[in-house]
Parts: C-alpha cells; structure tokens; sequence
C-alpha cells in the first residue's frame, strides 16, 4: 500500500495474482471464529483486530481497487475530519471505535477484491453460511432462554467506571435476548444473541440470506446442500419471533429483487426455488404465535412511543443539520427528549447525518450505488446475490445501524460484486476469463 495511486484505464489489464500472498485464514477467522470471539468479548473489536493483520499481507502485494472506491475514500476523509467537532472524553473514545470499524470494513473490502484467487466466491459464501448458522443458533439461544446472560472474560479486565458504561457493558456481558421479565407491559423476549440487540440480528440475518442461498448453488449435490435445506426452515422459527419489520421488508426486498433477475435470466427453477422459501417462511409465520405477538407489539403503548420517538428523532437529525452543515458533530447528539435514545442512533443514515454532515452520508451512499450499479452487468449467481444484498442494505440503512456487523457484510457483497468472477482452477491467474473481466478489473494502487 505504499505504492503511489497510478493513473491508468480500469479496461487495461486484469488483477495481477496475489501469489498465495493474500491468505484464508484472516477472512475465516472473522467469520468462522465469530463464536470464539463472542465468547471472549471480543466480538466488536475482532474486526478492527484482523484488519490490522490484513493490512500486513495487503502491503506487500500491489492492489487494485474497484471502480468508483474514490468516493469511498472521500467519505473515509470527510468522516475523519469531523474528529474536530468531538468534544473529548467518552464521545471521543465513541468516535475512534466507529471510525476504526469504517477502516476496518475497508480493508476487508479491499482484501477480498484482491485475492480472488485464493477466496473464491465458493469460499466467500461458505464462511458466510457458516455466520448464518451461527446467528441461526444464537436466536434458538435467545428463544429458549431469553434472560440468560454470559459474562466474558472480557468483562474480568475492565474497570467499574466502563462497566458502568451501558454500551461498553453490553459487549462484554453478552444478553442472549431482548426481555425484561420484570417490565409492567410484559413484552414477549426477541432473540438477539450473538449480537447486542435484536435489530443487529434482523439485519445480519437478511444480508447474510442471499449469501447461503449461493453457497447452496455452489455445493448442490453434495450432503451439505441437504444439511442447509433442512437448516433453512428451522432458522425461520427465531427469524420470526424476532418481530423485526425491519428485517421483514429486508426479506421481502431480496425475494421480489432476486426473482426479477432470475426471471431475465430465464432460471426458473431458481425462482422456484426462492417460492419455495417464502412459501415455508409463510406458513410458519400462521404456525407460530407470531401474529398474536406481534399485534400485541403494535397495540402496546410501549411500541407507540417507540415509533413516535423514532419518527421524532428523525426529524430532529434534519433539524440539526443547519447549524453544523459541514463535518456534523462529531457523534450523536442528545434529544429535545428526556430519556430518549440520542438523535442519529436510529439507522445508519441518520448517524451518518449528525455525526459527519450531508457531504459524508452523500459519499456513503452513493458508494453502495455505484457498487449496485457496476455489479448489475453480473448475471452470474453471485453476482445476483451481492446485487440483492447491497440493495436491501441501502433500504435498510434507514433504519438499521450497519456498525458493527452490517457494513463488513455489505463491503464484502460490493467487492463480491465489483471483482472479476473467479477464474477456472486449471485457467493462468493473471488471464482474463470472460467478458465481465476483460471489461473492468479495477483500478492499480
């Protein structure tokens, strides 16, 4: 990475081979290590943790970068300087942790769009599936026991005065569910282990989706597609008693997405596929006590409020942009509300409004876009699915938070997405394999 930026055409030569330089086990190691990090209390930070060890193989190979990552670097700027709108103190500590989670996110990007060779789309989906099954047993964990807790040996070498700190403790003493049987309005537990909160869950799980369905395709006929189509209706059951209408239009999203382009595609058994899917997700939606619960969510005056704030602290995040239109604040702001969760902690694009200003959540933005539109020429099925995923990740950053487990799954779809399909395994790594490739492998670095 200490090579100058090279002005040349993206059309001029394909992504040199990384030599066996670019390894696996750094990408595995998030994704398939997910539990031993959650279990260490280290979850959060794993990402910035292997990031700095994929900086170390990525300087000594010579990168490309995908078309449109300019502006991604822009957002990476703009976002760093509003590091002088920070006053100091915990807000500062706040800022350091979501920046770094930022870099981190690209350099997972940019790992995985250079080492084609060695993570394959195959390897991609595989390590994401594995995710997927752990986020599935996670909500089987918040489901048959919603109030249990698991105290980290993370939580052991803290300080009181951090403990103290609600998000900081949530990290380290992990809740297996949403719930507080103690609550006046009895509110039903919604799963949210292995993530801190059960939105984290809805959103991981709708991006991760389209991923599994891949990998399916890519190990059909042997015993592990079986295993997965077993595993498919089986994790509808915490998918659904989640609650999350977030995730449910994410879901309805992808479906309806990925079934138009099958349609072009003329893959029929695919789409039937996928109507497969929504039909068992349809009908254990009316087996399960999800309608009763979730018509109890909606008349509870608990959810009211809940919407009510959101839609107020929205409005409050527009408000805010005026008198500090440039680098934002730095971090979200307190409320016009007593109590009320901080203006720009309700969606991704909100946070992305206060903390860094218009210009950041523009360059944000119209990255994913860029990615969107530069992988729709992929007709392929990973392509389909890095469409489908950035596309539902879009919808979502409305109301989601992506940090810190939404973007890396994102970045990982617009590298997915962006990169040349994977060459034949008998087929010169640094020739051209098809079209798509010949026509954009990206920018030198």
């Amino acid at each position: 990475m200490t090579q100058r930026l090279l002005v040349r055409s993206e059309d001029s030569a394909p992504p040199p081979p990384s030599g066996g330089v670019l390894p696996r086990w750094p990408f595995a190691a998030l994704f398939v290590g997910f539990p031993i990090w959650w279990v260490l209390g280290l979850v959060d930070v794993a990402w910035i943790m292997v990031a700095a060890v994929m900086c170390l193989y990525l300087a000594q190979v010579r990168l490309r970068v995908p078309r449109g990552f300019g502006v991604w670097l822009l957002f990476l700027l703009w976002a760093g300087g509003s590091v002088i709108m920070v006053g100091g103190g915990m807000d500062l500590v706040g800022f350091a942790y979501r920046y770094l989670l930022y870099v981190a996110s690209t350099v997972l990007a940019i790992y995985v769009y250079n080492a084609r060779e060695q993570i394959t789309s195959r390897y991609v989906t595989g390590c994401l599936t594995v995710w997927w099954l752990v986020t599935v047993a996670g909500g089987y964990l918040g489901v048959v026991h919603p109030s249990g807790v698991w105290r980290t040996p993370a939580s052991w070498l803290l300080t009181d005065s951090l403990l103290n700190n609600q998000l900081v403790n949530h990290m380290v003493v992990r809740r297996f569910a949403q719930y507080n049987p103690d609550s006046f309005l009895q509110v039903a537990p919604r799963p949210s282990a292995p993530f801190l909160y059960t939105n984290n869950w809805g959103n991981v799980f709708s991006l991760l989706l389209p991923f599994v369905l891949v990998y399916m395709w890519h190990v059909r006929g042997e015993r592990k597609f079986w295993w997965l189509v077993a595993a498919l209706p089986v994790s509808a059951v915490p998918a659904l008693l989640t609650l999350n209408r977030g995730m449910f239009i994410g879901l309805g999203i992808a479906l309806l997405y990925a079934a138009v382009r099958l349609a072009m595609r003329g893959s029929f058994k695919a789409i039937g596929a996928l109507a497969l899917v929504a039909a068992l997700g349809s009908a254990l939606y009316m087996v399960l006590p999800i309608q009763e619960r979730l018509a109890g969510r909606l008349d509870s005056s608990a959810d009211a409020t809940s919407n009510d704030t959101r839609a107020s602290l929205y409005l409050q995040a527009i408000e805010l942009v005026p008198d500090s239109p440039f680098f934002g604040y730095g971090a979200p702001q307190a409320g016009a509300e007593s109590g009320a969760a901080p203006v720009g902690t309700q969606g991704q694009i909100w946070m992305l409004l206060v903390s860094h200003g218009p210009i950041a959540s523009i360059c944000f933005v119209a990255f994913f876009a860029i990615a969107l539109l530069g992988a729709w020429r992929r007709i392929d099925p990973v392509g389909t699915a890095a469409q489908t995923v950035l596309l539902v990740g879009l919808v979502e950053l409305l109301y989601y938070g992506m940090l810190p487990n939404g973007l890396p799954i994102m970045m990982v779809a617009a590298a997915l997405g962006l990169r040349p399909t994977d060459p034949p395994p008998d087929a010169p790594p640094d020739s051209p394999t098809d079209a798509y490739e010949a026509a954009a492998p990206g920018q030198p670095a």
